[in-house]
């Protein structure tokens, strides 16, 4: 075996000395263009080597090269495709006797690319990413014809390291007018090998609109690639982007991403992240996170959790304009977990728990489909005041509402367009809700909103010792929003909603009660001036606080008589042991024709009106005065007939007696005959004027 190994060993001795004398024999600058010619056969594009060649052996093959500039697609001449002012490649010779290739640094600077996209949609690299005929050279074939060579395989390859420096690349769409640049991009990576873990460091600029807006990338990492090319796994990532802009809140925002771990495996479809981190001013996010069938249907889920923060600081930091709100402080605690399911076009978010300011909220939400956002939600929470998210309201109109007009309320006050791209459906579960003042407890909210129609249906076991029912419907297609509501009340206490609702309460009883009304405007008083519809109520044991209509009656007789008049009393309040009506609604005005109040001396009818708008009164009262109450023999003796006009307001309402039904025939009579001398001294006329009065 001696004397072969002394031929393979002088043979390898002549090459290396062969190799070796090639620089001082060839001057690789005189195939620049053999060089050029064989990549315009390949790519259809001229490649002008304006700097020198240097080439270099011992113990690296390599190749030295000033600037290099690539021709563009044909279209997109008015600037080079690709430019590079050096670069620098070279490979160690005696590792490819044993079909081992191993790089020293590859290094390449001064890169400018310049990619581009014309109206029609044509990249300027479609030409050389396209297939085609791949030629190499045979090898020879044995006599069945088959080849003896093998391809090296990927594991046999090395790289002593990779820098890129100052490059840049221009990103130009005539078909959207998009134009970025990325600027100062840098990569540097330590020694290559497959399978060991390699450290690497990127950073860029981006630029967009025309420079007005600059993002910064900084990113560190340990990369894995195992000899296949299908199995990558990241270590220490550390990730840092920076916006800067002078529409942007502080001139600046910096977002930070972290992971201890990640994989991705391609064989078996799977991928890992492990200690994610990502944090953008008050706002940080916490994950772990795996993936399946990532290439087929990919499938992603983890545990997720989103640390408390204030979404109002956030909004003032992304230069978003708060909400009206009545509590300065709403809005500055959030936190939320969940356990995430993801696919490519949804995302599940199942034990789900939310804390806002004092309200804790458990269930689940999911987005069935990015494309259309819809969303889907159950949830249940122990306690919410709505008012706290609200704008004040003004309380000097303020009108009597019932669960379902203060939802309206609410939902008036978010922009129409929100509720016109709204996909949702869900329920909402609360242990206590107050709205508008409105204190309820155990309340089922169900929503659906698709295509501009919003409807709601909710319930109130405990609402003021009684139960409410009652749905909602919002038409925002259209330029203006219309309005339906039903509402049902059952054994309600009037007093303590009033207090809650008013701050005041000038009537108690129970009261059972529905209204049907519909309307349409965008903003709330169109929305009154032009409700629709009917109501009915019916109140038992109530009390009219501030009204003693037996004390007005009183008055009126005093007046006539000329005798003194009842003093006024705080706690005037007249009782009626059963109210009832109804009323029907047209264009905000609502009118009543039926109402009947009794009491064991009253017994009352009227009607009127109220205008919904202003809550102007216009009522027309007749009471009978009670002497006997009815019985089994007897029917009810009525002492006397009154009529009492009530004007004013709802808030303020004002009570004035019509004199004349006070008047007996006696006094009738005696003042007829004082009319007619009137007449006779005064001239006819004055005495008709008068009478007037007595009807």
């Amino acid at each position: 075996m001696g004397k072969p190994f002394k031929i393979v060993l002088s043979t390898v001795v002549l090459i290396v000395i062969a190799i070796g004398a090639l620089p001082f024999f060839v001057d690789l600058n005189n195939f620049k263009p053999e060089i050029s010619s064989a990549v315009k056969d390949a790519t259809g594009r001229e490649l002008m080597l304006e700097g020198g060649l240097k080439f270099s052996l011992l113990p690296w093959i390599g190749v030295s090269t000033g600037k290099i500039t690539l021709d563009n697609a044909e279209g997109f001449q008015d600037q080079p495709f690709a430019t590079a002012t050096e670069s620098n490649v070279k490979i160690k010779l005696l590792p490819l006797l044993s079909k081992k290739i191993e790089f020293s640094h590859i290094v390449l600077k001064g890169l400018v690319l310049n990619l581009a996209k014309n109206k029609e949609g044509i990249s300027n690299w479609d030409d050389l990413t396209k297939p085609g005929d791949i030629k190499t050279a045979a090898s020879p074939a044995t006599a069945g014809g088959k080849q003896d060579e093998q391809p090296i395989p990927t594991a046999a390859f090395a790289i002593g390291g990779i820098s890129i420096e100052n490059a840049q690349v221009n990103w130009n769409n005539l078909q959207t007018g998009k134009h970025i640049e990325i600027k100062d991009l840098n990569l540097n990576t330590d020694d290559f090998t497959f399978g060991e873990p390699v450290d690497v460091a990127i950073s860029l600029a981006v630029f967009k609109d025309n420079a007005k807006l600059k993002e910064s990338v900084k990113l560190s990492t340990q990369l894995t690639v195992n000899e296949n090319l299908d199995t990558f796994a990241l270590a220490h990532t550390d990730l840092q982007a920076t916006t800067e802009g002078e529409t942007i809140p502080g001139k600046s925002i910096v977002m930070t991403l972290s992971a201890a771990d990640a994989a991705l495996d391609m064989a078996k479809q799977t991928a890992k992240i492990s200690g994610l981190q990502i944090k953008s001013g008050d706002m940080a996010l916490s994950a772990e996170i795996t993936g399946t069938n990532i290439k087929d249907q990919p499938s992603f889920q983890g545990p997720v959790t989103i640390a408390p923060f204030s979404p109002a600081k956030v909004m003032q930091q992304l230069a978003i304009e708060l909400p009206a709100m009545q509590d300065a402080n709403a809005l500055n605690n959030l936190a939320i977990n969940f356990d995430l399911q993801a696919t490519a076009g949804s995302a599940d978010l199942q034990n789900l728990v939310i804390t806002l300011d004092d309200t804790h909220i458990k269930g689940s939400a999911s987005i069935k489909d990015f494309g259309l956002r819809t969303i889907v939600f159950n949830l249940d929470a122990d306690a919410i005041d709505v008012d706290r998210y609200l704008p004040a309201p003004d309380e000097s109109s303020k009108p009597i509402a019932s669960p379902a007009v203060a939802l309206a309320t609410g939902a008036y006050a978010l922009p129409v367009e929100t509720l016109r791209k709204l996909d949702a459906n869900g329920s909402v579960s609360l242990g206590k809700l107050k709205i508008r003042n409105l204190n309820m407890q155990d309340v089922r909210l169900s929503l659906s909103a698709k295509n501009g129609m919003v409807t709601t249906q909710q319930s109130v076991n405990q609402f003021y010792q009684g139960t409410y029912s009652g749905d909602l419907s919002m038409d925002v297609r259209n330029a203006k929003p219309a309005l339906a509501v039903n509402d049902k009340i059952d054994n309600v206490q009037i007093e303590p909603l009033l207090k809650d609702f008013k701050g005041e309460a000038k009537m108690s009883g129970m009261v059972n009660a529905t209204a049907q009304l519909q309307g349409q405007g965008d903003k709330t008083d169109e929305l009154k001036s032009s409700l629709n519809g009917q109501l009915s109520f019916l109140i038992k044991d109530s009390i009219l606080k501030g009204f003693n209509l037996q004390k007005i009656i009183d008055s009126g007789k005093a007046l006539i008589k000329g005798s003194a008049l009842p003093t006024d009393n705080k706690d005037d309040q007249t009782l009626f042991s059963e109210m009832s009506g109804t009323a029907t609604v047209s264009n905000g005005i609502l009118q009543n024709n039926d109402l009947v109040a009794n009491s064991s001396k009253l017994h009352v009818n009227g009607k009127g009106n109220i205008n919904l708008n202003t809550d102007a009164l216009d009522y027309k009262v007749d009471a009978k005065l009670i002497q006997a109450e009815a019985t089994a023999a007897e029917p009810e003796q009525i002492k006397g007939t009154v009529a009492i006009n009530i004007e004013g307001t709802l808030s303020n309402p004002s009570y004035s007696i019509d004199v004349a039904s006070l008047l007996t025939d006696k006094n009738k009579a005696k003042i007829e005959k004082l009319i007619n001398k009137i007449d006779k001294k005064l001239g006819p006329g004055v005495g008709d004027l008068l009478k007037g009065f007595l009807r």
